[in-house]
């Protein structure tokens, strides 16, 4: 059964050019009409959730993933278009609008509560398990003023999950509080689930909408590029391919991926002139696409670009890979890896194939050398001039994405 029915739904607002505040500016304005300019928040966008779905919504900032989920939950009105909601909508959008800083704990939480259209007897009921839930029972008298940014979201998180939703609309709300508290708002969402509620929420967590999403709908700039199996339409949005032709791909050029830490590159060896050099390095995706964006424990393929003024004799390229901070995380050549090279002359690359990219989370830099002979003789050096990004796939902590499961035996040790 249909839960939500979305059809070529348009979404416009007028942006005015100039805006009159004082009384002389409305009077000289008077005899010369205002000019707007039309800004297309979103442009024909199409779909249907199922009863007990689970729609995640995905896209940069600025791509009408929130302006979306306001016209679901009837806060705006559509330009164009319609929005069928079949079940009762309980959205989560902005958590705290109606909390009063001057008023307890307890206090917002009646006000919230009512808000979000609980009964008096029942939030009485609740108020309890409010404040346990939001681990803070010993505050319940404390104003809100006194509350730091965290406990206020949730207070306000904690009230609004007593409700009794059909269709559950979420902004950003698995975000709020430490990772304690993030890891209840993630119990709940799965309670949600079991129960078979309809739920839509926006993220920028690729992690929960691919584990928690029966499918994805991607946004940009306010039209509707994919909407599918959440594994196909994240990689679609994480991979996105770049307009190139496949020669181009292969010839080296700065690009995003290059950060410019070292002007000369140098070792400490001073290399003053340099017969072979690192031209560029470029990391390409699954999809054999040069990209600056990975999913962790997907594939990587490193090139290295080289150009050789004169046949060198016996190279060894290496690389080094370290945290934003500047931790060494790891570090190998075609020496230890027991990939000789005879000789390389003129322009041309390496490749270094990574079967499954072993991090978690963050952003990486990379290091790469070029030496001369397993005496290291060096060539050229650039020390952290390139970076890519990791997107966590899941929950794990930590830096390390490492690729594992547990198996459970009933059989006692001997």
């Amino acid at each position: 059964m249909t839960a939500i029915k979305v059809e070529h739904l348009h979404k416009t607002f007028r942006i005015p050019h100039q805006k009159r505040t004082t009384i002389f500016e409305t009077l000289t304005g008077a005899f010369k009409p205002p000019t707007y300019e039309t800004f297309h928040a979103l442009t024909d966008i199409n779909f249907i959730v199922e009863e007990g779905e689970a729609l995640g919504i995905i896209g940069e900032n600025g791509s009408g993933k929130s302006t979306l989920l306001k016209i679901i939950a009837n806060i705006l009105r559509p330009s164009a278009g319609s929005v069928t909601a079949l079940k009762k909508l309980t959205p989560f959008l902005e958590l705290g609008v109606g909390f009063q800083s001057d008023l307890t704990a307890s206090e917002n939480i009646k006000i919230y509560a009512t808000i979000m259209g609980m009964q008096k007897k029942e939030i009485n009921d609740k108020m309890d398990d409010i404040l346990k839930f939001a681990g803070l029972e010993n505050f319940r008298d404390t104003k809100l003023k006194n509350f730091s940014s965290g406990m206020q979201v949730r207070l306000a998180f904690s009230t609004a999950i007593q409700t009794d939703p059909e269709i559950l609309l979420m902004d950003e709300v698995l975000a709020v509080g430490d990772m304690e508290f993030q890891q209840k708002c993630l119990d709940v969402l799965n309670e949600y689930r079991k129960k078979g509620i309809t739920i839509v929420f926006v993220s920028h967590d690729l992690g929960a909408v691919r584990r928690f999403c029966d499918k994805v709908l991607l946004l940009n700039k306010g039209k509707q590029v994919a909407i599918g199996d959440p594994t196909e339409v994240i990689d679609k949005y994480v991979y996105a391919k770049v307009e190139t032709s496949s020669s181009k791909n292969d010839e080296p050029e700065s690009g995003e991926n290059k950060v410019q830490n070292d002007q000369h590159g140098l070792t400490s060896h001073q290399i003053t002139e340099k017969i072979a050099e690192i031209v560029d390095v470029k990391f390409y995706d699954k999809f054999d696409h040069a990209n600056t964006n990975f999913n962790s424990l997907d594939p990587m393929k490193v090139r290295i670009f080289y150009n050789s003024k004169e046949s060198i004799e016996d190279p060894v390229f290496g690389i080094a890979l370290y945290s934003e901070r500047g931790k060494h995380l790891f570090g190998t050549n075609t020496f230890l890896k027991n990939y000789p090279i005879n000789s390389i002359s003129g322009n041309g690359y390496i490749d270094l194939l990574i079967e499954k990219v072993p991090l978690q989370t963050g952003k990486f830099l990379m290091t790469v050398d070029l030496v001369q002979s397993k005496n290291y003789v060096p060539l050229d050096h650039k020390d952290k001039q390139y970076s890519f990004s990791i997107i966590p796939t899941g929950y794990e902590e930590g830096v390390l994405g490492l690729s594992c499961t547990w198996e459970l035996s009933s059989e006692r040790a001997a």
